[in-house]
């Protein structure tokens, strides 16, 4: 991990709130000159810190009204049997995030989708084929409060 000082964190916290500011705007609010902010703008990309630039989409106003996290729990644990699942888990597009956890389950999935009958297709055409997977829960968002949050970066050094 690299070592973030005061500086390289505010040059976060701008580029989370505007990932589009110029160089010179972001220099501007964390006081430096445009040169040395570039260099670690840059240096951020290339550590892995700053992972890359997209847009916000509204899922709705594209046509992707329901949201499901799912649940897949796999049986047979195994090195070979977690690295199979998360590569096929990787290689679905209508999952936008997905995590390995403890529980009841093994993995936790958030798909986005059009509407339920696109669900109904992924599910039994996709997720109830993956390798190894003996159990699937799927919980259905009622309403979207918040997504792609800003990271709360910790104070300055």
């Amino acid at each position: 991990m690299p070592n973030l000082d005061k500086f390289d964190l505010a040059i976060l916290k701008c580029l989370q709130e505007d990932a589009r500011a110029t160089n010179v705007e972001i220099a501007e609010k964390v006081n430096l000159s445009p040169s040395p902010c570039l260099r670690r703008i840059r240096n951020l990309e290339k550590s892995g810190v700053i992972r890359g630039y997209r847009a916000d989409i509204d899922r709705k106003e594209v046509g992707l009204g329901l949201t499901i996290f799912v649940e897949l729990k796999v049986a047979h644990h195994t090195r070979e049997n977690s690295e199979a699942q998360q590569a096929a888990l990787l290689a679905i597009p209508e999952i936008v995030s997905c995590f390995l956890i403890s529980g009841t389950a093994d993995f936790l999935a958030e798909v986005v989708v059009e509407d339920l009958a696109a669900y109904e297709r992924l599910l039994t055409e996709t997720l109830l084929t993956l390798p190894n997977v003996s159990d699937i829960r799927s919980n259905f968002a009622i309403r979207t409060m918040k997504t792609g949050g800003v990271l709360k970066l910790p104070e300055g050094a």
